[in-house]
């Protein structure tokens, strides 16, 4: 008669008194090993209810070594860098913009001590911890101030706060947009106490809609750009010169709210309509809104530029010190900034930019030395080199891509699937993409110095899958 298989399991006392697991309770919390034993033991009795019949001696050399990988895993930092293999430049789950060196420096100087966040040193006396983002942007744009907080969304609510608290905003009906995370614009307006005052239709919003709108109530204009999504053919709305002028002649601010927000010239790698703030305060807005960790390739931040007064106003405003920044992320937004006023400098050294720059010849020769490393895994039964297009991300220049060399692999020990999952939990974590049956690894997002972990990656990967 066989021997009934649940009786075969070890207690949890019987394992943690194995010399291999008194090794590991030396070196981690009892309570964890604990924990990390009975799931073992859990996934033993799943496995018998699935009708396994484990062998009982090699499961007893194997299970020391599954403890050690979980308590290993267990042990991770949760964030942790990531090879970012999907293409997609601004991956807001992959935290979007990667900092430029300068700022990585200038974040790691602000955490290892004091710095003079909010005094001027050469008074002595207390200052604004703005006036490092007034400094720069000023310089860069053609505004008389400028503030940051936390970021975009924050940058919004702020100035409809200050500016428009119990009044009337007017704004199309065709940018009452929902961004990332379910937020959408009118819930933000509301939570700002601004009154919303919808104009026009879907598709077409006349310049004489906004005109019929506008009461005694009224506080200003928003204009806001549809940075996440397209509108196609019957469509028409008031530019930005003829918007400013009827918001000026009629005693009221005209706000934009341009979303990304670039600094650098986007057209120079194909992309077209993507606002500049710089060219916004030309045409006479009296505020731009833009983010910091998108196409401006900086930390997460939501930028506020423009009249001297409004941004006093703003600055006054209770709500200012929930969404300023602290001093690591102005360290980092100092240095990207100060990037910029050398362009040249800026597209050698902010990331993104850096990314965008290289050549479809450049990506194909990376993607050709890394194929035939890659074709030498048994594990692998396809690996091609072709092209591809993808989007920049991040909620920026909507149904616009760019030309990227991708290496597709097939695996013949698993589905594409399980091999994308092995990947992400390799060492580093490499995160690819999946299309058409294919896991594929796009280079348009990954950095030069990166493709030898990349190669680690994927054979550790098909190691697993292999064993």
């Amino acid at each position: 008669m066989a021997a009934n298989p649940y009786r075969q399991l070890p207690a949890v006392h019987e394992v943690l008194n194995w010399p291999e697991v008194q090794t590991l309770l030396n070196a981690h919390a009892a309570e964890l090993v604990t924990e990390v034993v009975r799931q073992e033991i859990a996934e033993l009795r799943q496995r018998i209810r699935r009708g396994e019949t484990p062998d009982w001696d090699a499961e007893r050399q194997r299970l020391p070594q599954r403890i050690r990988q979980r308590l290993q895993q267990a042990d991770r930092p949760w964030l942790r860098p990531v090879i970012n293999a999907t293409g997609i430049l601004l991956h807001t789950n992959l935290g979007r913009a990667p900092l430029a060196e300068s700022a990585v420096q200038a974040v790691c100087q602000a955490a290892r001590g004091y710095v003079n966040l909010e005094m001027d040193l050469e008074s002595g006396e207390r200052s604004s911890r703005q006036d490092v983002v007034r400094r720069w942007l000023t310089r860069l744009l053609p505004a008389e101030s400028a503030t940051a907080v936390n970021n975009n969304a924050a940058a919004t609510v702020l100035v409809l706060r200050a500016l428009a608290q119990g009044r009337e905003v007017i704004v199309s009906r065709g940018e009452l947009v929902e961004i990332g995370g379910s937020f959408r614009l009118p819930e933000i307006m509301q939570a700002s106490g601004a009154v919303l005052r919808e104009v026009g239709t879907t598709n077409i919003t006349r310049l004489s809609d906004y005109a019929q709108a506008i009461t005694p109530a009224t506080a200003l204009i928003l204009r806001v750009h549809r940075s996440n999504f397209v509108m196609r053919g019957h469509t028409s709305q008031p530019s930005l010169e003829d918007l400013v002028k009827l918001a000026h002649e009629r005693e009221l601010w005209l706000v934009d709210d341009i979303g990304s927000g670039a600094l650098a010239d986007y057209s120079r790698w194909g992309f077209r309509g993507e606002p500049s703030p710089a060219e916004s305060l030309r045409l006479g807005a009296d505020l731009v809104l833009f983010s910091g960790d998108k196409l401006l390739g900086g930390p997460q931040a939501g930028l506020i530029a423009g009249r001297r007064e409004l941004i006093q106003r703003i600055e006054k405003d209770p709500l200012m010190r929930a969404f300023r920044l602290d001093k690591m992320t102005l360290a980092a937004l100092e240095a990207t900034l100060r990037l910029y006023l050398d362009p040249a400098q800026a597209l050698h050294e902010v990331p993104i930019l850096r990314l965008l720059s290289q050549s479809l010849e450049q990506l194909r020769r990376r993607a050709r030395r890394i194929a035939a490393k890659l074709r030498s895994l048994p594990l692998l039964r396809q690996v091609q080199v072709r092209e591809d297009r993808v989007a920049v991300g991040g909620g920026s220049l909507p149904e616009q891509t760019l030309p990227t060399i991708v290496i597709a692999v097939k695996p013949q020990a698993c589905t594409d699937a399980e091999l994308a999952q092995r990947l992400r939990t390799s060492e580093p974590p490499l995160v690819p993409r999946i299309q058409d049956g294919c896991v594929l690894l796009d280079l348009r997002s990954v950095f030069p110095e990166q493709d030898a972990l990349l190669v680690k990656s994927v054979t550790d990967a098909c190691t697993i899958a292999k064993n």
